[in-house]
């Protein structure tokens, strides 16, 4: 609307008023309809010549707006997480602070609790990352169990390191941590024993290709210890693409989570104390920690609902100092660089230039002893066999033993459901 010329259309229309003409010659000579005029007559009355000025059209009340008092409880709540030495500080911890003291009716939501934060400066909204592409991810089921797998350092005063290693139970988000003051395959391998008899076995796990999973970048088709472990136990690892932590975006979460919930919010004078106080992370995690995708449940509460078979404390003592590679799966998921190929266990395997730019899943079949590339290209599509090559070995596969043997057979790709 242009202002200057609708002013100039009210003024002329209250002039022909005072001139007394009916309101039916007005609207004939203006083009304008009858509710505008009676409008702008009764504005005229009330407000002189001052009230054809245009009003703003700000709604006198906004379903946004919240009361001082709220903003004060919201923030006090805030400084209260803020001095616990173990906790969460955002939205969803305030309002469950502030449901502890006063009725329902009385809390904000968290997205009130969020525009209240903004405005008091104290939360910064990130950028939301973009994956291009179809990512064929392993999905968890009834019938498939997935852990994911990862570790975080952090440095003690006069500079030795912690290790803090996490695995994470993907559909009930329950989790195991140790601490270590190394990343070695040992450590990782009592870290993993340690997961199996608290959370139960998995069908698979997600790790990225860190030298104490995968087996080193030294020698070619090599099986480490842990992907020895894995398929011990009727494990199969699934390895995400290189250079892409966040493709195991839950684990790496709960690195941050642990920061800081935990890390950041205490001072330690040395790897015992660390130790010493894990488990209160981990209880608080478990009991009060609502992670998202739970709909309001704790872990706790989630794992309730799943069946576990969990490593016993004789068959994790019963587990060979020298493991052997057990018939099983060995899965990767791998970006077609630009000369058409993947690596595979410090090894290249040519799929295709046409692939080039696309994520493809590939297995290698310890039993069978082989190697076969799937490609799928979007979530409701079936999955498509591109390459298959044998896959020697160069020592012997010793058979599944049967009490580590699932009930269900994954005759199919399960993993990539």
């Amino acid at each position: 609307m242009d202002e200057q010329h609708e002013r100039a259309l009210r003024r002329k229309a209250i002039r022909l008023t005072l001139r007394g003409l009916p309101p039916r010659l007005i609207l004939r000579q203006l083009s304008c309809t009858r509710s505008w005029l009676l409008k702008w007559q009764r504005r005229f009355r009330r407000f002189g010549w001052a009230g054809l000025r245009s009003q703003s059209r700000r709604p006198h009340r906004s379903p946004q707006a919240y009361p001082s008092a709220v903003r004060q409880r919201v923030l006090q709540a805030r400084q209260i997480l803020q001095q616990r030495e173990v906790g969460l500080i955002g939205p969803a911890a305030i309002q469950s602070e502030l449901r502890r003291g006063f009725p329902r009716s009385a809390v904000p939501s968290t997205a009130t609790i969020k525009r209240i934060l903004r405005k008091a400066g104290l939360r910064k909204v990130p950028p939301q990352p973009t994956q291009p592409g179809y990512y064929p991810q392993p999905t968890p089921s009834k019938d498939y169990r997935l852990h994911a797998l990862d570790w975080t350092e952090r440095y003690l005063p006069g500079g030795s390191k912690v290790f803090a290693f996490h695995t994470i139970d993907v559909s009930s988000r329950a989790i195991k941590q140790t601490i270590g003051s190394d990343k070695a395959i040992t450590t990782v391998h009592r870290h993993l024993l340690a997961v199996w008899l608290s959370l139960g076995l998995p069908d698979g796990l997600q790790m990225d290709n860190d030298a104490a999973f995968c087996g080193g970048y030294k020698m070619q088709r090599v099986f480490g210890q842990i992907v020895r472990l894995c398929l011990y136990l009727g494990i199969e690892p699934i390895f995400i693409p290189v250079g892409e932590a966040t493709r195991n975006g839950l684990v790496e979460q709960l690195n941050g989570l642990w920061s800081r919930s935990f890390w950041r919010r205490r001072h330690f004078a040395n790897l015992a104390e660390v130790g010493r106080a894990s488990p209160e992370f981990e209880a608080w995690y478990a009991q009060e920690y609502r992670p998202p995708g739970l709909h309001g449940q704790t872990p706790t509460q989630a794992a309730r609902q799943q069946q576990v078979r969990r490593l016993s404390r004789q068959q994790a003592n019963g587990v060979p100092t020298k493991l052997p590679i057990t018939a099983g799966r060995v899965h990767f998921i791998r970006l077609v660089d630009e000369q058409g190929q993947i690596a595979l266990l410090n090894e290249k395997w040519r799929v295709g230039k046409r692939w080039a730019g696309r994520y493809v899943w590939a297995t290698i079949s310890t039993n069978k002893r082989q190697l076969r590339i799937y490609y799928r290209s979007s979530a409701d599509a079936a999955v498509r066999l591109l390459r298959s090559w044998a896959y020697p070995l160069g020592e012997a596969v010793v058979p599944l033993k049967a009490e580590y043997r699932r009930a269900h057979r994954r005759r199919k790709m399960r993993t990539m459901l």
